[in-house]
């Protein structure tokens, strides 16, 4: 029983210091920090909808092309470099 409370004090503890270290050292403001994480969140929703509205063209074409009978080519491209 004792390990165990010396345990959670410790989590505690360390939760505490972890907590007012992230606040000292933060870079940014409460609100500048909360405005960079809405316009990244802003950025990937336009990002995503712009890939989607390009890619709904594509499946258009295709379907269209399908229904004259024209041989359909299904295209794969290569996965982003830039990603990790």
């Amino acid at each position: 029983m004792r390990k165990t409370v010396m345990f959670v004090s410790g989590v505690l503890a360390g939760m505490l210091a972890g907590g007012i270290a992230a606040l000292l050292l933060a870079p940014f403001s409460g609100g500048g920090l909360r405005q960079r994480v809405r316009d990244g969140i802003d950025a990937l929703i336009e990002e995503g909808q712009h890939a989607a509205a390009i890619r709904r063209l594509e499946l258009e074409k295709q379907l269209e092309a399908f229904k004259r009978g024209a041989p359909v080519t299904i295209e794969v491209k290569a996965e982003r470099q830039d990603m990790p």
